[in-house]
């Protein structure tokens, strides 16, 4: 299903009569009884905020959303990236809340928030215990109405810098990642609010000034122009009563009117090429179509499904299946001005010798669309999709809040997903194809060409489209001064929580199967789902010596074709029931993870013992899925971030040990592994032996063991894993430089191994320890690295423990200019640490942190499901969490002083750095430790004296 349709159908609402003032909204029934819905209530206050309400009572908590309707289609020429710097500046503290006190309150009250932009509008959410509601409002509060008096120049400064970091570290320093914003030049006229990327151009964050961004604010964040949606386990009218006084006496802001579309059209086809570190060649093709909810979106919805939406597409067929592609997809992206159909394809170097080929091919694909047409099942699947992503969209309150306030914001109904559900139902195959030949049949589209550096011959086309030279305005910085109106109550008081909230752990069964399965569940009735996780201990530790990657192979394997399905037809059959069953291999454990609805059970567990017990093991899949590995393996060693954590696990671990390299292998280790070693793998380790299960949903115990019958008659022989080789000691500091030419930033982990796993021993409150260093926003390594010298975008620390192996971590992306600096302070930060230990405040600030929490940790399936997953992988006893609590209240000062110093120690800590060695070679040798250049391809290691 395409990225448009998909976020619509996040959740279903039913319809209201909507009445302004604050009288109740009439709430219809549906004519259909069986129709999912939330209720909800909607009014308005006199300032002009909308307000929706949603009371849902099964689990202790409420999820706040404001979403106020600017992006960064409403900013200027020259002036782009203010809406997503905004989003920055609300957390800088406002005129009654100090700076960096929002990530502390909530994270304090037991909650957890965040803020995102995109073009069309910014939101700010946070989810907390119940009892802890009137805290959020008193800070979503004072920021919508009392900020601009806390904004001053030293802030502006620093959060501009970490704008920049942000853009660094996701944009710049990332394959690909200028991929978006070349299209919006090339797709968009200059002036377009679709023209810019969201985050911005740094060269406008340069030219701009505090009071700039001031005046941003006070044109586009006034109540007017923004949505309040609270949903969860709250009282309507209390909750009125709040949402008053916090809200009431904030002014209106100035008139907002809703942007018109603005769809596009292009005068001719435009070849653009980007040179990039990437391994494989990335064509990208875009048509421009209509803009979101207008007529023609749902049937552009559907042609992408067909075209590249999953296995069953024609792109699947023609080109990942051909093994002339590495990932092929198609999807729709709309959004409120305009939407844009993008067919994506990674080429397989392997194979393709240019990406013109692949233009070929997918103009053949195109072609074939208009002979085969539009299929029954084609509509069937769609239906199929929409049911299941409604009916999982309800399960966790934020879910169906985040839709109630998306809804409201474009299009002031938040009920649509019934509208969406009718509107794509009646999609017929007569107006797919009208769309396909309105819109992409012989359009003129944006043809972006992404191929490694230095080899411009493997571009589709030669360009006919180069970045434009952008026309920057003259700006007159506004120097107005803003002051906000008076409060008619004393804002500077924080409020007090409400009682505590009662939480539980989940009730949960327990069943043994025939052959010794261990079965664990939750049976739950808020949404009719099942979701199903089995797990067979061993993974990638079962891999014979020299075949690392044999596990991950065989997974992706079980993904593939059976002895009685093809790929296509298995993918079909669980498209229409709205079902999915995937296999992985991760870590010491091969799984696979079955989420359906409740009614189709039956038919989605008899494809699941199709594909678990009948694989086909064909040849063309295993080599069609070597490639895939050792392309993406390719891949991660252009890539900043997947080097560094290779490194890092070199670094802790040895080369000889198996845990010290990916789960995929090496491109060595890919390279010698056959058919017949998946084969020996499946018959050998996918054994009962070793296995468990977890079901989340609304079956009976009796009812999932029934329906597990087929899992009970699996047979299989037991099997050991083999103790780890020696891993290396070090008793000094060394930086360990892996060279990624021209880098912005600088990867860097400083590790040291340490605890394994237990839930009440050392290493839970080595966890606990580490929370005030590195462990949340407000802790000392962020606040100094991000806040306060603005040179990265983001650092923590934690300890890692699994089973048998555990490790102490710190890691951040730090501008390539400061990198010997940020790892000096993170250092010095330790240190100190070490040798001063927390204060009773940071100790405080964990209790409260650790324990209040516990209201978020169990409403969701997944979320039940990790915890029951925790209990088998680590044989835990349900009480360990009362266990936990107490330890976490009553652990002393000193205990913790303590333990900083046994486990912090930074004698032995070793510095891992990807980054531009060129740039960055002076900078390190300051710090004093030798410097081993290190290739994680060959594990060579080169001192660099």
């Amino acid at each position: 299903m395409s990225g448009s349709l998909a976020f619509r159908l996040i959740v279903a609402v039913f319809a209201i009569s909507v009445l302004n003032g604050c009288q109740r909204a009439k709430v219809d029934t549906p004519a259909d009884s069986s129709a999912v819905t939330i209720p909800y209530e909607k009014y308005t206050l006199s300032n002009g905020l909308t307000v929706i309400l949603h009371e849902d009572h099964s689990d202790p908590l409420v999820h706040v959303d404001v979403t106020y309707h600017v992006g960064s289609a409403r900013e200027e020429v020259g002036k782009s990236g203010f809406a997503h710097f905004f989003e920055h500046m609300m957390f800088q503290g406002s005129k009654h809340v100090a700076d960096e006190q929002h990530f502390k309150v909530i994270t304090e009250a037991g909650g957890s928030l965040n803020g995102s932009t995109n073009t069309d509008r910014t939101n700010y959410y946070e989810t907390v215990p119940a009892n802890q509601l009137e805290k959020v409002l008193w800070l979503e509060s004072d920021r919508m109405g009392y900020l601009l008096e806390a904004v001053n120049q030293a802030k502006f400064e620093n959060q501009r810098e970490t704008v920049k970091n942000e853009r660094a570290q996701r944009v710049d320093n990332q394959p690909y990642g200028l991929r978006h914003e070349l299209n919006g030049e090339a797709m968009y006229p200059e002036g377009h609010p679709y023209s810019w990327m969201t985050i911005g151009y740094v060269e406008d964050l340069d030219r701009v000034n505090v009071n700039d961004l001031k005046a941003f604010f006070k044109r586009w964040y006034g109540p007017n122009n923004a949505v309040l949606t609270i949903g969860g386990d709250i009282d309507a009218t209390k909750t009125k009563a709040l949402i008053a006084q916090y809200f009431g006496d904030i002014p209106k802001g100035p008139e907002v009117k809703d942007p018109e579309p603005q769809p596009v059209t292009l005068s001719e086809t435009c070849y653009m090429t980007l040179e990039d570190k990437v391994h494989l060649p990335l064509l990208q093709i875009t048509f421009p179509t209509v803009y979101a909810r207008h007529p023609d979106e749902a049937p552009l919805d559907v042609l992408s499904d067909i075209l590249g939406g999953g296995k069953t597409s024609l792109f699947y067929k023609n080109l990942v299946k051909e093994g002339m592609a590495v990932q092929a997809v198609v999807s729709h992206p709309c959004r409120e001005l305009a939407c844009e159909f993008q067919l994506i394809a990674l080429a397989n170097p392997a194979k393709v010798q240019s990406l013109d080929e692949l233009h070929k091919v997918i103009e053949a694909t195109l072609t074939e669309f208009e002979t085969r047409g539009v299929k029954p099942d084609d509509l069937a699947r769609t239906k199929g999709s929409i049911e299941a992503s409604t009916v999982f969209g309800l399960q966790s309150v934020a879910g169906k809040v985040t839709a109630l306030a998306a809804n409201e914001t474009f299009y002031q109904t938040p009920d649509l997903v019934s509208e969406d559900i009718a509107r794509y139902n009646s999609v017929t195959a007569e107006d797919v194809m009208r769309v396909y030949k309105k819109y992409i049949k012989d359009a003129n589209s944006v043809v972006l060409s992404i191929v490694p550096k230095g080899q411009p011959q493997l571009q589709a086309a030669e360009p006919t489209f180069e970045r434009p030279v952008r026309t920057l305005p003259e700006t007159e910085p506004d120097n107005h001064e803003y002051t906000s109106s008076p409060s008619s109550f004393d804002r500077t008081v924080q409020p007090k929580a409400g009682e505590a909230p009662v939480v539980t752990v989940p009730d949960y069964w327990e069943r043994e199967l025939s052959n010794g399965v261990n079965v664990m569940g939750v049976t739950m009735s808020e949404t009719p789902t099942v979701t199903l996780t089995l797990s067979m201990d061993g993974g990638m530790l079962l891999d014979a010596e020299g075949k690392a990657g044999t596990a991950y192979l065989t997974a992706l394997m079980m993904n593939e074709s059976t002895q009685n399905y093809t790929n296509e037809e298995l993918a079909n059959e669980l498209a229409k029931l709205g079902s999915s069953i995937r296999f992985s291999a991760a870590g010491r454990y091969s799984q696979v993870y079955v989420s359906t609805l409740t009614k189709n059970v039956m038919p989605t567990l008899a494809l699941l013992k199709e594909k678990f017990f009948n694989p086909a093991f064909a040849q063309n899949d295993f080599i069609r899925m070597k490639e895939r590995v050792l392309q993406g393996l390719q891949q991660q060693a252009k890539t900043p971030s997947s080097l560094a954590r290779r490194a890092r696990d070199l670094v802790l671990f040895g080369a000889d040990n198996r845990v010290s390299l990916p789960d995929e292998g090496t491109i060595e280790t890919v390279q010698s592994i056959t058919l017949d070693d998946v084969k020996q793998f499946y018959n050998q380790y996918y054994s009962p032996s070793k296995a468990s299960a977890v079901v989340v949903g609304n079956m009976s115990p009796d009812a999932v063991v029934n329906a597990l019958d087929f899992v009970a008659q699996w047979e299989g022989e037991s099997y050991t894993f083999e103790d780890y080789d020696a891993f290396p000691t070090y008793n000094k500091n060394q930086v360990f430089l892996i060279d990624s030419p021209s880098a912005v930033q600088s990867v860097v982990y400083i590790v040291k191994r340490s605890l394994p796993f237990d839930a009440t021993g050392d290493y839970f409150k080595s966890r606990l320890v580490n929370f005030p260093l590195g462990g949340g926003f407000n802790s000392r390594i962020n606040l100094n690295l991000r806040e306060d010298k603005g040179i990265t975008y983001g650092a923590n620390s934690a300890f890692m423990g699994g089973k048998t192996l555990g490790w102490f971590e710190v890691g951040t992306d730090l501008t390539a200019a400061n990198t010997a600096q940020g790892i000096t302070e993170v250092f010095n930060e330790i240190n100190q640490y070490i040798d001063k230990g927390a204060t009773d405040e940071e100790i405080q600030f964990m209790r409260n942190a650790f324990t209040l929490s516990d209201a978020l940790e169990f409403e969701t399936p997944n979320s039940k499901a990790r915890f029951l997953r925790q209990l088998q992988s680590y044989g835990l006893e349900k009480g360990y969490r009362t266990e936990q609590i107490e330890i976490i209240n009553s652990i002393s000062k000193d205990e913790i002083n303590a333990l900083a110093k046994q486990y912090l120690s930074t004698d032995a800590l070793q510095v891992i750095v990807v980054g531009d060695k060129n740039a960055i070679l002076e900078q390190l040798e300051s710090l004093n430790m030798p410097i081993i250049e290190l290739s994680v391809d060959t594990n060579s290691r080169e001192k660099i004296n």
